[in-house]
């Protein structure tokens, strides 16, 4: 294992606490530490970097709030595998987001669903279009203008399709783009209403299950596109 770096530079730009905190994750990448390894001690790290102790309790404080270390009983800290999605939740309320960064947000989300097509279709499975119709179903059945039962039901039918695309990752990031959705769709509620070009229809979840069932990746990507037209059009700006 490689040696603690020396002394840091009293040139450094940065705040204290910020450099510590780099020095130990370059310890961490310089030596190859991996899930489950242990880092040296507070004691050995302050000796090493000529700081107290307290600088480096608070870069390690900093690097559990990011889900890099714990302690562990008689193992003192310990490497962990971060867990993305669990930090992005943390930070990504949108009370504490500016508006042009909440719009980024919902247009990856846009992004996302569009492109999946070709995971959803590869990995899809019976017991998984099953369920899906009994989402569609029980929509179907308890049809209403509550905007409150359209976001579960977008939450419910969406969330299925980001599991049968077979990416955890993927399918955890659900969770964190639907309080942006309904952030971003609360702000647009009381502008004027999407109008569907002529001789079009609005496409519905219905029509998405049925192309999922017969039809192929790119027909079904297409629909997702036209299903989406709504939001896209707010988005840009444009009539899709």
């Amino acid at each position: 294992m490689k040696p603690l770096k020396e002394k840091m530079n009293d040139s450094e730009s940065a705040s204290l606490v910020d450099r510590v905190e780099k020095h130990i994750i370059d310890y961490i990448k310089e030596n190859a530490l991996r899930a489950g390894d242990s880092l040296p001690k507070e004691l050995e790290f302050a000796e090493a970097l000529g700081v107290s102790r307290t600088a480096i309790r608070e870069a390690m404080l900093r690097l559990r709030t990011l889900g890099l270390i714990e302690s562990r009983k008689h193992r003192g800290m310990v490497i962990l595998e971060p867990d993305l999605v669990h930090n992005f939740e943390k930070m990504l309320d949108p009370a504490l987001i500016d508006v042009k960064r909440l719009s980024n947000l919902f247009e990856l989300r846009l992004m996302l669903e569009v492109g999946m097509a070709d995971f959803v279709f590869a990995r899809k499975t019976a017991k998984q279009l099953k369920e899906l119709e009994d989402i569609v179903k029980n929509s179907e059945e308890q049809r209403c203008d509550s905007f409150n039962f359209y976001l579960e039901e977008e939450k419910q039918f969406h969330g299925k399709l980001y599991e049968m695309a077979g990416n955890d990752l993927l399918k955890n990031f659900q969770n964190v783009f639907m309080p942006i959705f309904q952030y971003v769709h609360d702000l647009n509620r009381y502008q004027t209403a999407y109008i569907l070009p002529e001789g079009s229809k609005q496409i519905s979840h219905r029509d998405l299950l049925e192309e999922l069932k017969q039809g192929t990746p790119a027909s079904f990507r297409e629909l997702m596109r036209e299903h989406l037209n709504p939001h896209y059009s707010k988005v840009l700006g444009i009539s899709c």
